[in-house]
């Protein structure tokens, strides 16, 4: 590989990084060059983030060289990145909610005395103006939609000069019409002549924002490809090592039957602001509802509220209809565990997926008899239906685990989550509700949950599903049911909505809306 290749900002040769016995990356090389986007692609735990870690001096590889503009250097500190123009904007965002825009950019930098912030305004205001960017010197973080704070983040490494961007993940948190700006502004900084590396897991973006995607899986770098040659199935192949199928078999629902009655539902936070706001659709058995919205718009406080976790507001009506009976139970006042007896499940991946929903010091076996055991059974449970039943899931679900007794603390993220996944879906629940089943989770995975969560759909059960990637909630649920800042917007046909149409109803806030749920 050429090392004085005038047009690459960076090349990687054989780079490698280990964890203890964990291999993050393994000989990698590969080049980033001025005036294109290059696409970072490969599942989780594939090494992408730790790579780019090593170019921002978060991290020094055990082996290998980086050449930045045809010098090796050592970068052994996010100064050393910085001055050599690398700029990394991370997926949680660092930056104090107090201070304005323009505070934010020189927080850190080495200054004499004061900071002229007249002066760092205009500097501020002249790259938002040569890149399209929607912020003002004087605007202050908590003001700031998360698509701004973003924006901010960009505009901070710009300041600093940085001709080399790194954005780890930079679409998760953005509204399809938010991703299209920031794509935008992507492509007005290559023309620019700057190097830009997106590090993503979504097929669709790369191909419709990058010049070339370079694959990593298992921490082995495997290929780079022109995008325009390369499509969704052919990177999923590169990306998993195997043929895949992306598809989500969606039936269409045959007899659907009402399971759940919400009506009139709100909730005032401690606050004040209702987070909840006056919410009624109905959930049905044979369908898979579909939940969208930004993140922290109520979904997390709807499918609490239905499993008992949540104070209601008087007037709220939550009704559960019991599938032998047809009658119609109401679950305010229930305790959680009373709900669940009814048939009503909850399997919330939370960000941290050990803390609330599994033992991590435990086996799989042992993980699914909490379940069992919640159920008045003796602890002295037999363990033999826990153990098929754990055995069942990591079979379904390729669950990656020296043995179903290994602790789960030892498995991955994705495969932690597998087991509670498929914990939940094994109570053979009348109501089952999903948020975040796949976060984080590799394509492979992602798709047999999806074809799992049709499977509970086909035998009756109301499932509702809250996620995160649009494109997916339009191919695998019958209803979309969409919340903006805790008020219900629209409630959609999956076959025939759109990404814009929901991104629409996503951020449709009257005037005093938005501020209200702000504050």
């Amino acid at each position: 590989m050429e090392n004085t290749h005038t047009s690459d900002a960076i090349t990687l040769v054989g780079i490698t990084k280990t964890f203890g016995e964990v291999v993050a990356n393994k000989n990698v090389s590969l080049s980033i060059r001025r005036g294109e986007v290059l696409s970072l692609l490969g599942e989780n735990g594939s090494g992408k983030t730790t790579l780019m870690n090593i170019l921002s001096g978060i991290y020094y590889p055990d082996e290998g060289q980086v050449f930045v503009g045809g010098k090796e250097v050592a970068i052994r500190s996010p100064g050393d990145s910085f001055a050599l123009g690398i700029g990394m904007i991370h997926q949680h965002f660092k930056l104090v909610d107090v201070f304005t825009a323009a505070e934010n950019i020189v927080l850190g930098l080495e200054g004499h005395g004061k900071f002229d912030l007249r002066a760092v305004g205009e500097k501020v205001r002249a790259i938002c103006e040569r890149y399209g960017f929607d912020i003002t010197p004087e605007q202050k973080v908590y003001d700031m939609t998360v698509s701004q704070k973003q924006t901010l983040e960009i505009v901070k490494v710009l300041y600093r000069g940085a001709d080399i961007l790194i954005l780890d993940e930079p679409t998760a948190v953005l509204t399809p019409q938010e991703t299209e700006k920031l794509f935008g502004v992507i492509r007005e900084m290559k023309k620019d002549g700057k190097a830009i590396v997106i590090i993503t897991h979504k097929l669709h973006e790369v191909l419709s924002v990058s010049d070339r995607v370079s694959i990593l899986r298992k921490g082995e770098y495997i290929g780079t490809v022109d995008t325009k040659d390369a499509t969704e199935i052919s990177l999923t192949e590169m990306m998993v090592g195997k043929k895949v199928t992306l598809d989500i078999e969606r039936k269409m629902p045959v007899d659907p039957v009402k399971r759940l009655s919400v009506k009139n539902l709100s909730i005032t936070g401690e606050d004040g602001i209702k987070v909840l706001d006056n919410i009624t659709f109905d959930a049905m058995g044979g369908e898979i509802l579909g939940i969208a919205g930004i993140s922290g718009c109520g979904q997390k406080e709807l499918l609490e509220a239905i499993a008992g976790l949540k104070i209601v507001d008087e007037g709220s009506v939550i009704e559960f209809i019991e599938p032998d009976t047809g009658k119609a139970d109401s679950l305010i006042g229930k305790t959680p565990r009373q709900i669940k007896n009814m048939g009503v499940t909850l399997s919330f991946v939370p960000e941290d997926r050990l803390g609330m929903g599994l033992v991590a010091s435990m086996g799989m076996t042992d993980n699914m008899m909490l379940k069992s055991y919640e159920q008045g059974h003796s602890f002295f449970v037999e363990r033999k239906q826990p153990h098929d039943l754990a055995e069942e899931i990591k079979d379904d679900l390729a669950v990656v685990t020296p043995s179903i007794n290994t602790p789960v603390r030892r498995l991955s993220g994705g495969n932690v989550q597998k087991v509670l996944v498929g914990r939940e879906i094994a109570a053979a629940p009348a109501v089952l509700m999903t948020a975040y089943a796949v976060r984080g989770l590799d394509i492979g995975t992602s798709y047999q949950i999806y074809n799992l969560l049709s499977e509970q759909k086909d035998k009756g059960i109301a499932v509702m599903y809250v996620g995160e990637d649009l494109d997916v909630l339009i191919d695998l649920c019958d209803r979309i049911l969409v919340l903006c800042a805790g008020r219900l917007t629209g409630i959609v046909d999956g076959r025939t909505a759109t990404k814009e149409q929901l991104g629409l109803l996503m951020t449709k806030a009257d005037s005093g809306e938005g501020k209200a749920a702000h504050e």
